[in-house]
C-alpha cells in the first residue's frame, strides 16, 4: 500500500479504491503505523506552526500549538481504534460482517480527508475549513461499508448514521480528555491564553 497513492484514490476514486481495499487482507498495525501515523502528522504539524509560530490576534504561544498537535495526533489513533471497535461491534445488528481490521480499514481511510484538511490548521481561523473537508469522509464512509463490512443495500444508511453517531461522539470526548490533561501538563488553560504573545 502506497500511502500517497492510497489518500489520493480514497478522495477521488473512492468505489473503486474501496474495491481494492476490499481485495487486500487488513493488517490493524500496518494501517496505523504505515497510514494513520503519517496522515495525524498533517494537522499536528499544522497546529503547532498555527498556534505555536503563526498565531492569532489573542493566541499565539508555542507550548500551546505544543498541546494541540498533540491532542490531534494523539486523538487520531485513540478514535480510529475505538471507533472501529464499537462499529465492529455493531457490525451484526445491521446485517454486517464482524472484522475488526475491515473496520479499522473503514475508519482509518474514511478519515483521509479529515486529516488532509488538517493543513489549514496553519492558519488557525482557516481550520474551520479543514474540518468541513473531513465531512467528504462521512461519505467515503457510506461508499466503504459495503465493501469493508460486507453491509447490505437496506441496511448502510441507518449503519452510516449510527457509526457518524459513533465517531463524533468518541472524537469530543477524546478531544476533550487530551485537551484538559494536556493543558493541565502544560500549565495552560485558556484565560491565560489570551494574555500570551
Amino acid at each position: 500500500m502506497n500511502l500517497v497513492e492510497r489518500a489520493k484514490n480514497i478522495i477521488t476514486t473512492p468505489k473503486t479504491e474501496w474495491a481494492v481495499v476490499a481485495s487486500e487482507e487488513p493488517n490493524i498495525q500496518q494501517i496505523l503505523m504505515g497510514y494513520v501515523l503519517p496522515l495525524a502528522l498533517i494537522p499536528a504539524i499544522a497546529s503547532v506552526i498555527g498556534w505555536g509560530i503563526l498565531g492569532t490576534a489573542l493566541i499565539k504561544s508555542f507550548t500551546w500549538g505544543i498541546a494541540m498537535g498533540l491532542v490531534q495526533f494523539i486523538s487520531a489513533f485513540i478514535t480510529v481504534y475505538l471507533a472501529a471497535l464499537v462499529i465492529n461491534m455493531l457490525a451484526p445488528s445491521f446485517g454486517s460482517e464482524k472484522n475488526m481490521g475491515r473496520s479499522i480499514q473503514l475508519v482509518a481511510y474514511s478519515y483521509t480527508p479529515f486529516w488532509v484538511g488538517g493543513i489549514l490548521n496553519i492558519l488557525p481561523f482557516l481550520s474551520w475549513l479543514g474540518m468541513l473537508f473531513g465531512l467528504y469522509g462521512l461519505y467515503l464512509m457510506y461508499v466503504g461499508l459495503p465493501f469493508t463490512m460486507k453491509t447490505p443495500q437496506d441496511k448502510n444508511i441507518v449503519y452510516l448514521i449510527v457509526s457518524i453517531i459513533v465517531l463524533i461522539i468518541v472524537y469530543w470526548i477524546i478531544a476533550a480528555i487530551l485537551t484538559s490533561i494536556l493543558l493541565t501538563i502544560f500549565g495552560l488553560g485558556i484565560m491565560s491564553m489570551a494574555g500570551m504573545h
